[in-house]
């Protein structure tokens, strides 16, 4: 066939397919003759779908509607550690709950009714440091724990389950520094996400932060949170540029529905006059490679209010479609780690309107995670935190609970 002949049958190809509604179709169906013809430059770029269609690897909705979390106020609480510290608690794509902890052991415990009842501990590792950011690969279904030698800086082993968190093996992993040469630590920071929205959706997302080479008061003012992601299911992680202020350790991440990161960090000490009892946000637009936008927030607090030093926080976004509802942990005390509260924001983290008290007992350390949509845990908001006896305590609640018989369409964006 001459050159000529065949450019004008793969013209007339192209445009019986414009005709019938299906040109990307054709292209691709003829994408070999076409470079063949025109050379390698590509003719169509597929554009990445939103994370599994919006359906996890189990089946289920990634997000869902706000009914289940409403109805009828529900909250209870229970011990499930006897001691020991440092909690992060994840829901699985199954709906299964698990609870981590440890700055001795690391161990997993399991619930497979929404939190009615326990499995027995799983060690994972002895000794073993909890380094937080414990996530769920909405991709794979894989959960990742991220375990120290001791306190920070240590030595880093992460493990992966592929079994529900079952079973857990080490594996190798690559963490490249941030720009300033520094590979974070990763002790003790809420837990890491998956990103669900834009070019980035599957990246795994989870806040760090940078010692300086030690936590002696004297490099505080060089501590800096951050955060690591990974574009290849948590084997090859690299690590943000820093949380714009100097004195923080210890955050949280949520994406919102906008595609935009929110980070909230705990501020031991300020180096720049804002106020370090107060919690510090910035944004990320970016996937969460840099931070910026850095603000103190006026409702929210840092930790008891009569030193700065601050306290880890739980933060969850509800995986609920079209709207952006975040519950933050910590403590609302003048003195001393008590009064463990949560807080709620309908606006995605610009206001925190109703706040609700969960003990007037010792709470310190705190995670938050959600319950997800048509599994045994969809509705509940799940609460782990250090308690009075020196153990971990798992509160679960619904959102009816927090708005404490105020009506939701009064916080709700029109």
């Amino acid at each position: 066939m001459h050159r000529k002949e065949c450019t004008s049958m793969l013209r007339r190809r192209l445009l019986q397919c414009l005709m019938i509604g299906a040109l990307l179709t054709c292209v691709l169906g003829h994408s070999n003759a076409l470079m063949a013809h025109f050379g390698s430059v590509p003719l169509v770029q597929a554009r990445r779908p939103e994370l599994l269609s919006g359906v996890t690897t189990a089946g289920k909705p990634a997000e869902g509607d706000l009914t289940p979390f409403l109805g009828p106020a529900r909250f209870d609480t229970r011990q499930i550690f006897k001691s020991e510290r440092f909690p992060n608690v994840v829901v699985t794509n199954e709906g299964t709950v698990l609870a981590t902890w440890g700055n001795k052991r690391f161990t997993v415990r399991r619930s497979e009714d929404g939190g009615s009842t326990w499995g027995a501990e799983i060690t994972v590792a002895e000794p073993g440091f909890h380094g937080g950011g414990a996530l769920v690969d909405e991709r794979t279904g894989d959960v990742l724990v991220f375990v120290e030698a001791g306190h920070p800086p240590a030595p880093l082993t992460v493990y992966r389950s592929t079994d529900d968190g079952r079973n857990w093996q080490a594996e190798e992993v690559v963490i490249h520094p941030d720009a300033q040469g520094n590979v974070p630590s990763m002790h003790m920071n809420e837990r890491g996400i998956t990103l669900r929205r834009g070019r980035h959706a599957g990246r795994l997302l989870r806040p760090t932060r940078s010692y300086a080479g030690g936590n002696a008061r004297a490099e505080w003012p060089n501590h800096y949170t951050n955060a690591i992601y990974s574009d290849d299911g948590g084997r090859t992680w690299h690590t943000s540029a820093p949380f714009p202020a100097l004195g923080t350790g210890e955050a949280a991440v949520a994406e919102l529905s906008d595609g935009r990161i929110y980070y909230n960090s705990r501020r031991h000490l300020s180096t720049d006059g804002l106020n370090p009892r107060r919690r510090h946000i910035a944004w990320s637009e970016d996937a969460g490679q840099t931070w910026r936008d850095l603000s103190v927030s006026d409702e929210l607090p840092d930790g008891d209010q009569d030193r700065d030093y601050g306290l880890m926080a739980g933060l969850v976004r509800l995986p609920v479609k079209g709207h952006d509802i975040l519950i933050f942990s910590n403590i609302e005390s003048p003195k001393g780690r008590t009064h463990g509260t949560v807080w709620a924001s309908f606006d995605g983290g610009r206001t925190w309107p109703v706040k609700r008290l969960v003990t007037e007992d010792r709470f310190a350390y705190s995670s938050l995670d959600a319950g997800r949509p048509s599994t045994s845990s969809e509705g509940w908001i799940y609460l782990l935190f250090e308690d009075q006896d020196e153990g971990g305590q798992i509160a679960r609640f619904n959102l009816s609970w927090l708005l404490h018989d105020r009506d939701i369409a009064e916080f709700l964006p029109q």
